[in-house]
């Protein structure tokens, strides 16, 4: 019989040491794991099949418990978390003298058996060979942005104090600390502030901060040179790697392979990981699903739009770090009208200060709208949910409280998805505002609206003429 480990794209069973008397119970474990791997493909899926249980191999069985091995902590941890229960459930279908399943590590000949966690430095190089990568390889860092800048507000204070507790930490909190949101919001700043912060706390530590572009580049030079080797040597030496805008590899399917082996290095050797993108996980859309769910396993923290007080108190901050005096009512002018992202806000201000102290005038109201002209149009024109709900609800001839109810009649829902997939196009807000714009509901629900009305869009010509009139009557 054709062994498992022959046997594309399904789990293996280790013959190596197999004599005549152990044959027969080898081949009925073979075929009593093909079974079961067979239904666990049906229910999880293709690609979570491929990820978790390709890679396992069925060691023996002893005592009525089958020991299953596989190469890493983190996909023995995330196996008996998610999967053990359910395969010890269909084996004991298949053979009931099963009386457990037991998940190993067992890492390839060449490197160390043990279950015990790499001791710090042995898995790496020594320390100065890895200090020679730091500057290398690393982004450099803005001395402007730390915690101590950061103005914390409702809408960032769970990522501020996740990146803060990452930043402090002596052993590894939650991995990876997956921060996102809008553009010019703060996830930068949170990123830098951590990379600073561990650099001088704990000098000893080997910190790469940098772009996700930057992280493809080098790997595809590193394919061009044929120096993979040493690649992956650098990337999986670090203490805490850094990627900012993830986003950004997403479709790129060799990138992501190497970025996801990376990712399982350092988690099971308990390095930090801390990533930013514009999105959630789950939103990411190009991203496989085997390095979602690896994304999804820490902690994501979600950097809202800001309020009004907040923006306000960025403000003031950012006036007093300057030196200047600005009247109250323009930092509440600015704060009111200068929505869209903090560095906008703060762009806004460094404006009306550069303008008062080259032309020699006291900053007044006045003159703020006069130097500000061209971006206060710009906001003017932006477009609110409520306006959106409004319109379409008028347009639709519906009420703007169906925006928010469980009515679920397809002469309610579909305007609901219009407004929800308007707000996405128009607005800056993120999927979870939105949902909660819209009776507190949940981002898939929007995300759901979203591909609805796209593909509406594709097929319905009528349809499709309705929402670009909208559009049309919002924008301008």
């Amino acid at each position: 019989m054709e062994s498992m480990r022959d046997m594309p794209g399904k789990p293996q069973i280790d013959t190596s040491t197999s004599n005549q008397s152990k044959n027969g119970v080898q081949e009925e474990l073979l075929q009593q794991w093909e079974l079961v791997a067979n239904h666990l493909r049906a229910e999880i899926g293709e690609a979570s099949f491929q990820s978790w249980l390709r890679p396992m191999t069925v060691r023996g069985m002893e005592n009525g418990i089958v020991t299953i091995s596989v190469p890493t902590r983190f996909m023995r941890d995330w196996a008996a978390a998610h999967y053990q229960e359910r395969m010890t459930e269909l084996w004991r279908a298949e053979n009931n003298s099963l009386q457990g399943i037991e998940v190993v590590v067992h890492s390839a000949p060449s490197t160390e058996t043990t279950d015990a966690p790499a001791k710090r430095g042995t898995v790496a190089s020594a320390e100065t060979r890895r200090d020679q990568h730091k500057d290398d390889l690393s982004a450099p860092l803005d001395g402007r942005f730390t915690f101590d800048q950061f103005v914390v507000g409702k809408p960032n204070e769970f990522a501020y104090a996740a990146a803060r507790r990452v930043a402090e930490a002596d052993s590894v909190p939650f991995n990876p600390l997956f921060l996102y949101g809008g553009v010019g919001l703060g996830k930068t700043h949170l990123m830098h502030a951590i990379a600073g912060h561990i650099r001088q706390s704990q000098p000893e530590r080997t910190v790469i901060y940098m772009s996700a572009e930057k992280f493809m580049y080098r790997f595809v030079s590193a394919l061009r040179e044929q120096n993979t080797v040493d690649f992956k040597q650098q990337f999986r030496s670090v203490d805490v790697l850094m990627i900012d805008d993830v986003q950004f590899i997403a479709g790129k399917d060799s990138t992501q392979e190497e970025f996801f082996h990376t990712f399982n290095a350092l988690v099971d050797q308990g390095r930090q990981i801390v990533i930013s993108a514009d999105k959630s996980p789950s939103d990411l859309e190009g991203m496989e699903e085997r390095l979602v769910s690896r994304l999804n396993c820490g902690l994501v923290a979600d950097i809202h739009a800001t309020t009004y007080e907040l923006r306000l108190g960025i403000l003031q901050s950012k006036a007093h770090k300057l030196g200047t005096e600005m009247p109250p009512k323009v930092l509440e002018f600015l704060a009111h009208k200068i929505t869209a992202n903090v560095r906008e806000l703060e762009g806004a201000l460094n404006r009306v200060v550069a303008h008062s102290q080259l032309v020699g005038r006291d900053i007044s109201l006045e003159t703020t709208q006069d130097v500000l002209r061209d971006l206060l149009r710009a906001n003017d024109r932006r477009v609110t949910i409520e306006e959106i709900q409004k319109q379409v609800a008028s347009h639709f001839n519906v009420r703007i409280s169906d925006m928010h109810s469980a009515r679920r009649a397809r002469s309610v829902a579909r305007p609901r998805q219009v407004a929800m997939y308007l707000a996405k196009q128009l607005t800056s807000r993120s999927l979870p505002e939105i949902g909660r714009k819209f009776g507190g509901r949940d981002h898939t629900t929007v995300m759901h609206a979203v591909r609805k009305v796209e593909e509406l869009r594709e097929h319905d010509t009528t349809f499709n003429e309705d929402v670009e009139l909208l559009r049309r009557m919002l924008e301008g």
